[in-house]
């Protein structure tokens, strides 16, 4: 669970710590105290996109870290995770830090544990720790993509939806290989011919990796064969055979200097100097004296090194490439020729095509099996919630509806259909539910496919957006009770779901000379009342409206 939300200069906010509690807490405040930017914070530090905008005027840098506890039902994976990233563990394996820096130049920089990170691996974190529910949630149930994706992992489907994918793919580009082997006629078979010469000439040539560079040194050093020697030779005279040689020359002022290092110790490094260049030319001599031994200048080599860099150089004009990339080329030309003959077996591509339609329907038979009693469970489910939502009679039905063309999400299209009221024929959620229906649907099937998820921190940010009353009052029980299985952080306007929480942090924002700087306090049980009343009486706070929040947090 996220255990501390650290921010330092961000938008209003100049430093807060704050630490959260497991169960539910509520968060709440006027409207513009700040309460959203808690969240942006927390999307930033998930791996959310930056923005120099977000840093707080006047400052260089903000600075948004997040310290998790993770749960022992989940610590072996990530321990798993985080060992094949290359990430430490903190606090012998309990803890996770995730921090994150924005820069003014835009620049933002993410960390793991201390270590730096991608934004991929900070949002692949994140989604093993946190799922957060906006406000405009909602508007996303008005998508079939987004209803079939909500079933699946209400259902824990997404392994089985990734298999069916991959197998669509496969047979896609089956059926694509197909069609273009049937349609091709003599174009391939022209081009199989040219790729049949083609590899006959390369093979024959039968160029290595590397040997271009090889061979232009080889033929270097056999062209200039008499200049390297007669060079070889001129040094070893200059440097040891010649009267005054720079060896015999080095090796007097060697013992001279040693001699006068007896009496001044200041000149031993130089005579010690000295000393090491003479052994130096020494090792000069006697390389240059090997390496003339073995200096090989056969002028037939040198014909044959010739013959071939002039083959080596006429296919790669041939074939528009450089002569290193000659290997490459044969490689290639291989690969092209096999793939292109077995492209031609027409049977053997249409038997492959049938065995993976097979493969392809078995899986998605199973998945859609799977979701037909997934979408009856959690029918049943967000149609009970609706009863206590101010939806009586009211039900909701998914529906499978057979496509006609089967695709990489499987046989069928998820359409979510909804009855307001008893007697009411389903239709589609997006032609029949109102916004405060809406609303509320999406928050019974928010918090009942929440029940099964394995993210141990739920975010809802007021979600609870267009209802009230007694419908409120619900939507805190569902949400507190939530609370008793997941870490819930709820975003709120109402004080029937504030009265609800375990915990409450209420976020403030105060003047201070020409700065504007927000604050997040816990309260306490008299402050909570204060705040409840607030917002059920507004500015004018009454005996009345506190009575009425003590009422409601009494009954929690």
């Amino acid at each position: 669970m996220l255990q501390t939300l650290a921010l330092h200069d961000f938008v209003i906010v100049d430093q807060l710590e704050l630490d959260f509690s497991s169960g539910f807490t509520v968060l709440t405040g006027e409207t513009g105290a700040g309460k959203s930017i808690l969240l942006d914070a927390l999307s930033l530090v998930l791996g959310e996109r930056a923005d120099s905008s977000q840093i707080r005027e006047g400052c260089n840098r903000a600075e948004i870290s997040a310290l998790f506890r993770i749960d022992p039902q989940q610590m072996n994976h990530f321990n798993h995770w985080l060992e094949e990233l290359g990430f430490p563990m903190e606090d012998e394996g309990q803890s996770l830090l995730l921090k994150r820096t924005v820069e003014t130049n835009g620049r933002s920089r993410a960390f793991i544990n201390g270590s730096a990170a991608t934004l991929a691996q900070l949002r692949e974190a994140g989604d093993q720790l946190v799922d957060i529910h906006g406000q405009h949630a909602h508007q996303l149930l008005l998508k079939g993509g987004a209803q079939r994706e909500l079933l699946d992992r209400h259902a824990n489907h997404m392994e089985l939806v990734s298999e069916v994918a991959q197998l669509f793919k496969m047979l896609n580009d089956s059926r694509r290989r197909l069609e273009q082997a049937e349609n091709a006629g003599q174009d391939i078979e022209r081009e199989r011919e040219r790729l049949e010469w083609q590899l006959e000439e390369l093979t024959e040539l039968s160029p290595q990796v590397g040997e271009w560079t090889a061979i232009q040194g080889e033929h270097a050093r056999l062209a200039n064969g008499a200049k390297i020697m007669s060079g070889c030779q001129e040094a070893i005279d200059v440097l040891s055979d010649a009267e005054n040689s720079v060896e015999s020359t080095l090796s007097k002022a060697s013992s001279n200097m040693s001699a006068l290092a007896e009496h001044d110790s200041a000149l031993s490094d130089i005579s010690q100097a000295l000393e090491s260049a003479q052994i130096q030319i020494d090792e000069a001599v006697h390389s240059l004296n090997r390496y003339l031994q073995k200096l090989d200048l056969d002028p037939a080599r040198l014909s044959e090194v010739e013959d071939r860099m002039q083959a080596l150089h006429g296919a790669a004009r041939k074939y528009r490439t450089e002569a290193d990339d000659l290997p490459a080329l044969l490689k290639e030309t291989e690969e092209r020729l096999e793939a292109l003959t077995a492209s031609q077996n027409i049977e053997a591509l249409r038997e492959k095509v049938k065995q993976e339609e097979v493969a392809y329907l078995k899986l998605a038979k199973q998945l859609s099996q799977k979701r037909s009693k997934a979408a009856v469970d959690l029918s049943n489910q967000v149609t009970t919630a609706m009863q206590d939502l101010s939806m009586a009679g009211g039900q909701l039905e998914i529906a499978l509806l057979p496509l006609a063309d089967s695709g990489a999400h499987g046989l069928e299209q998820i359409e979510f259909l909804v009855a307001g009221h008893a007697g009411s024929t389903p239709r589609s959620l997006a032609k029949v539910a109102s916004g405060g229906e809406l609303a509320r649907i999406s928050l019974a099937i928010s918090v009942i496919t929440s029940k099964a998820s394995f993210t141990p921190t739920l975010i809802f940010d007021e979600v609870d957006a267009g209802i009230g009353g007694a419908v409120a009052e619900t939507v805190g029980k569902l949400l507190r009770q939530l609370g008793e299985s997941h870490q819930i952080l709820c975003v709120t306007h109402l004080p029937q779901v504030a009265a609800q929480g375990n915990h409450h942090l209420k976020v403030s924002k105060s003047q201070t000379g020409d700065k504007t700087l927000s604050q997040v306090s816990p309260l306490g049980r008299s402050e909570r009342v204060e705040e409840v009343a607030r917002m059920l009486g507004g500015a004018t706070i009454t005996d009345t409206t506190r009575r009425h929040a003590r009422e409601l947090l009494e009954q929690n």
